[in-house]
């Protein structure tokens, strides 16, 4: 597809998550289903969340076609009584778990804060902020029990700057870069590590809801970040914690205007 950059990146198989239990919100397509898939690859069970059944119980049933193990839960990060009820169920299932991926998120089209509702913003970062910290308030308890665990947020590259038009959703990423940092202090005794990813332009649905996918621009793929993501969830990067890992490939400033050769 046009405008896409392929550097030839692919998944490889291997046992890093053998037997270790994955929670991953917002798996029901783009970089959260690319996530999920990747973890079940690895020998992960993996707990897969999201707002739309459909989605889920598709992206379930194919890791369990491919041989995996899966699981989905229907869960709106924002409310309390869900985040509780879907790490329950995570729990019953599996009996532990030993990786969140906070990456559920909700965007709006462009408009300036003088003309935002304040439901519409509310909105936007109950879902990219104070989800992830209702998710991770829920497994904490879990993982220091165990003494071992992994917390990946998905930010963005709009979490390092603000920019016309993007209020709540670049308030709220770059809140969950220190609200990473905060769960890492508070964390590192009982050796559980917390990182974060900030993507830049990937090819998701929702980047084409806000306008961000054209024909002239070139795009990430949703197996690249899960690449990024499966790599601070394994033990392969046990010496990284309360770090913000920028993903920004060909969308990085530094490359504005050129083009892939």
């Amino acid at each position: 597809m046009q405008g896409i950059w392929y550097p030839g990146v692919k998944n490889v198989t291997n046992n890093r998550f053998q037997d270790r239990v994955a929670i991953v919100t917002g798996g029901g397509r783009g970089i959260g289903k690319a996530i999920a898939q990747g973890f079940a690859q690895e020998g992960a069970r993996v707990v897969v969340t999201a707002r739309t059944a459909d989605e889920i119980a598709d992206v379930a049933h194919e890791i369990v076609l491919a041989g995996g193990e899966a699981v989905g839960v229907v869960c709106d990060v924002s409310d309390e009584a869900n985040v509780q009820q879907m790490v329950g169920e995570a729990i019953s299932q599996w009996g532990r778990i030993d990786v969140l991926v906070n990456n559920a998120a909700a965007n709006l089209p462009n408009i300036d804060l003088v003309d935002m509702k304040t439901d519409a913003w509310r909105r936007v970062v109950d879902v990219n902020l104070t989800g992830p910290f209702l998710c991770a308030r829920a497994v904490l308890p879990t993982m220091i029990e165990q003494g071992s665990g992994s917390i990946v947020n998905i930010s963005s590259i709009g979490g390092r700057h603000g920019a016309k038009g993007r209020g709540p959703y670049r308030a709220a990423k770059a809140g969950l870069i220190n609200l990473t940092e905060t769960l890492a202090a508070e964390t590192f005794p009982h050796r559980i590590r917390v990182n974060c990813v900030c993507p830049g332009g990937v090819e998701t649905e929702m980047l084409r809801m806000i306008g961000g996918v054209t024909p002239d621009r070139q795009l990430m793929t949703p197996e690249e970040m899960a690449n990024v993501v499966l790599y601070l969830a394994s033990d392969d990067s046990s010496a990284v914690t309360g770090t913000a890992i920028d993903a920004f490939g060909p969308t990085h400033p530094l490359f504005s205007g050129q083009m892939m050769r």
